[in-house]
């Protein structure tokens, strides 16, 4: 039995000829009917996947701290714009503004605005927020945003982003010899394909510089909506300060192969096993989301591990001191540690990296680069 979306998805390519990759998570993810976020709330233990603020509240109350550091890196404007992209179910906005109440300062000056693409996670997040010590907003995206200093939070967001795949077909011919993986049909099922045509002049131009070194079927994956992104951000803070925090998973340079997943209920599934009831996503690069920002002069920061991010910004000691307060949860505190810090877990495979306006300075928790 194929879903409502799967049977759409066929129709549309029998009609219109093969989808990008792109095309196919961004229907599959955001359709307003059938759609995987529109519909549903699909973080937790219930859900399809959790994340580090699931996991625990020392995650989003060390970034609040991050937050106020920031602030305090600011000048300490009187109002700052507080923007989280794709929020979730709140809860780290929610970890985020407990820490805040440290300096009734920075409090105040706190104006709130979630972008969220899903009317069910909205709901969510206003259930978890109800009691928020600040006003809280919503945009549908980042340019709708309120204008201002801003301190901008993405915590797995970038990952969900729709990508583009492409595979080298002709390593002599540079990027001449890159073309599109798309997806098409075999008779009523769906399957990948090569466009026969090399990709678009202005594709190429999207390609980074990692490129230069694919053999032949070597895939490479491109996200247009990042950069989009950067841009957004670069436009932001050309007027006014601002640091943006992005955490996410995948390798620190750019790495050749096929990321794109699937999960249902923790676990992975074929990517075109229940179109609209299985969370897409893919690793990000963190390679080349700083040559995007150093092409339009955009102040970044070098992708460091979750670990030592979160360590530089007092994990271990928030965790010792929700120990002593409640020693019964000593076991559960250090078992949540772990999997937000340990090599085999969250540790390495998650980067943070930070977009920033000039004359800042190095954020907290970050490393120059050599």
């Amino acid at each position: 039995m194929t879903s409502p979306l799967k049977d759409r998805l066929i129709a549309k390519i029998k009609a219109e000829g093969p989808l990008t990759v792109a095309e196919y998570m961004t229907i599959c993810l955001l359709d307003p009917v059938h759609g995987y976020y529109p519909t549903r709330d699909p973080l937790g233990s219930d859900g399809d996947f959790i994340t580090a603020p699931e996991i625990s509240q020392m995650f989003g109350e060390v970034i609040g701290l991050w937050c106020l550091q920031t602030w305090q890196d600011m000048g300490r404007p009187h109002i700052v714009q507080l923007i989280e992209l794709g929020p979730g179910r709140g809860i780290m906005m929610s970890d985020i503004l407990r820490a805040a109440k440290l300096d009734k300062d920075f409090l105040a000056a706190l104006s709130v605005t979630l972008i969220e693409a899903s009317p069910a996670l909205e709901a969510v997040q206003g259930k978890t927020l109800k009691s928020a010590p600040c006003q809280i907003g919503w945009v549908a995206s980042l340019e709708k945003a309120p204008k201002g200093p801003s301190i901008i939070i993405g915590n797995e967001f970038l990952d969900c982003l729709p990508i583009r795949q492409f595979v080298q077909k002709d390593r002599f011919a540079g990027r001449a010899g890159w073309q599109e993986r798309m997806i098409t049909l075999d008779e009523e099922a769906l399957r990948f394909g090569i466009s026969p045509a090399p990709i678009s002049e202005n594709l190429k131009t999207c390609l980074p510089n990692a490129q230069e070194d694919a053999k032949n079927d070597n895939l490479l994956e491109v996200c247009p909506a990042t950069a989009q992104i950067i841009d957004q951000i670069e436009q932001r803070f050309k007027i006014d300060s601002g640091r943006a925090l992005f955490i996410d998973y995948g390798p620190e340079t750019t790495e050749f192969g096929d990321t794109l997943q699937a999960l249902k209920r923790h676990k992975k599934v074929g990517v075109f096993s229940d179109p609209g009831n299985t969370d897409l996503t893919a690793r990000v690069d963190f390679g080349a989301l700083i040559e995007n920002a150093k092409a339009i002069d955009l102040a970044v920061t070098r992708a460091v591990a979750q670990r030592e991010f979160l360590s530089k910004l007092g994990l271990e000691m928030r965790a010792v001191a929700l120990s002593r307060a409640k020693p019964e949860s000593k076991e559960k505190i250090a078992r949540q540690l772990h999997r937000l810090t340990a090599s085999d877990e969250m540790g390495e495979l998650f980067k943070a990296i930070c977009f920033q306006s000039e004359g800042l300075g190095l954020p907290l928790g970050f490393r120059d680069f050599a």
